[in-house]
This record gives structure tokens, sequence and C-alpha cells, in this order.
């Protein structure tokens, strides 16, 4: 008899009820927002992608595209204009190269200590001051590379011509401590997300802590290890004031670091604060040097998605 009332009770909305809740705007605004703020990157990619087109499809109208990109001789100021890009795209890739040359062991190596080595107290310090460096303007660097290192290089090398005032080592270099706080606190943020368990089993089996780090972890971390390299990676190309300052303004289409050399992003800076008569042909490889960028860039980030979901490791 009672559980009959108690039934009725529960149907006719009593203590047992569950009643329908009310419309939750506060989160679907939320969700609004956030669906919005997905696609500011979208939508501003996109809008780069607009403002390059038109510019570049026009200057190549008028520049063979082969002469641009296979030419050895980059003079589109001149006459008769040059506009062979290779030794902007030899000039990025000589100091992005520099850069990861000391960014990438200096980074993994910070990673690996900050995860597996430093005790928590000192992670908790290390990291923030690590991070600091991120946040200097990259206009400082490239001051500190051509008043600072640059001088310091000419002091003491060794062998040979010394750097010239304005060369690619210098930048680069300065460039890959910039670099530095990214790749190490994503690989960090990698590493740390690897099961505990993993490396128990490991210490079990008698490994050593260094066998643990390097045979264990790292592998388990790989995809955003290589993740946080391509972010590197893409820095670096894309970083404009450092360069500017540091490697100097004069297209150079050479090997030996120690010259001053022109990157892309370098003559874009520089070309866009000219005086170039806006529609002119010069004005124009403003545009097409960006479309050629934005291309290694995408090509770039296009492997590394590939590469990241190859090696992706998926732990319950």
């Amino acid at each position: 008899m009672s559980s009959s009332v108690t039934g009725r009770q529960t149907a006719s909305g009593g203590p047992g009820f569950l009643k329908r809740s009310q419309p939750r705007y506060g989160e679907k605004a939320i969700k609004v927002l956030l669906v919005a703020a997905s696609l500011v990157s979208v939508l501003t990619t996109i809008g780069i992608v607009i403002a390059l087109i038109p510019p570049a499809a026009e200057f190549f109208g008028k520049v063979n595209f082969g002469e641009f990109i296979t030419g050895t001789n980059w003079a589109p100021l001149f006459k008769p204009p040059h506009f062979g890009v290779i030794p902007l795209v030899g000039g990025t890739l000589m100091v992005t190269l520099i850069a990861l040359l000391v960014a990438v062991p200096l980074g993994l190596g910070a990673a690996v200590y900050l995860s597996e080595y430093a005790r928590p107290r000192v992670r908790r310090v290390f990291k923030p001051m690590l991070e600091v460096l991120a946040g200097i303007p990259t206009v400082v660097y490239g001051f500190f590379a051509l008043k600072a290192l640059t001088p310091l290089l000419q002091d003491v090398w060794p062998v040979g011509d010394p750097p010239q005032v304005f060369n690619a080592l210098s930048a680069g270099f300065v460039m890959g401590i910039m670099i530095i706080p990214t790749i190490a606190s994503l690989a960090e943020d990698s590493m740390a997300a690897v099961p505990r368990a993993l490396r128990d089993g490991a210490f079990g089996l008698g490994s050593s802590k260094m066998q643990v780090s390097t045979r264990v972890v790292f592998p388990a971390a790989l995809s955003g290890i290589v993740a946080a390299v391509v972010l590197g990676i893409s820095r670096a190309l894309g970083e404009t004031m450092i360069v500017a300052v540091a490697a100097g303004g004069r297209p150079n289409l050479s090997f030996n670091p120690l010259e001053g050399m022109q990157t892309m992003t370098a003559f874009i800076a520089a070309a866009g604060i000219g005086d170039l008569p806006t529609g002119s042909t010069g004005y124009q490889t403003i545009f097409a040097v960006g479309s050629l960028l934005f291309v290694m860039t995408l090509v770039m980030n296009l492997v590394s998605i590939r590469l990241v979901r190859k090696y992706r490791e998926v732990y319950e």
C-alpha cells in the first residue's frame, strides 16, 4: 500500500519526482563565445590568404614563376630588376638551422631535467624563470646579438676571418635562445603527461634514471616533442626583428654563417616601411615573398601533423 502511494506521489510531482531543469542560457552563451574564439584563428588565416592572393597573382602575371622560385639574384628595386628569391630562402633556412642547433638540444635537455630529475619545488621555480625568456621583446634580442654577441665573437674568433658586423651566426644563436622556452615548456608538458606506471615498470626491471628518461619517457612523449620542435621552427621562420637588426639587409646566397644575409621576413619588413608605390612590381614582391613563406610554413605544419598522429600514444 505504501509503495503504491509513493509511486503516485512520484508520478504527480512529489518529493521523488525529477523536474525538468530550466534552460541554461548562461551555458549556451559560453558555448557560443568558445566557438567564436575557436573560429578566430581560422578566420584570421582565411583573411591572410585573401590579402595575399590578389597582389601575389598580379606579381606573377608580370614575373615568371620559374625565375622567381629558382633564380639566385634578388634585386627587385634595381634596373634591370631580378626576382630570384633563392638568396632570401637560403638566408632564412641558414638562420633557422643555427637557431635549431641551439634550441633543440638545450630545450629538450631542459625539458628532460624538469620532468624527470628536478624536484617539484625546483620545477615550480625553474619553469617560470625559463618561460620569462619568451616574454622578452625580440628587438631586445636583436640588439643583444648586434651589440654584445657579435663583438664577443669577433674578439675570440680563433681562425680565419672573424664574423662580419651583420652575420647569420649571431642572429641564429640568439634566435635559438629565444625559442628555447617554447620547445622546453611544451616538451616538458608532454613528458609530464606520460603515466607514472611506465616509469615504475621500467624502474622495476632495473633501469636507471637515464634509461627511463631516454628509452621510456622520451619515446612515449614523442608526438608532443615533435609538436614542440615544429612550433619552435615556425617561430624561427617567422621571426623578423632579430634578423632585421643582426643578420643584415643584403641578399646573399652563401653557406658561410659569418657573412651577412637577408631573410624573407627581414625583406618584408624593410620593403614594407619603404617608399615603394602601391601597386608597383617592387611593392608586390612583399606579397609574393609573404605567400612563399606562408606556403613553406603550411607544408611544414602539415608534415608535423602527420608525424604527431603517427607517433601519438594514447593511455587510459
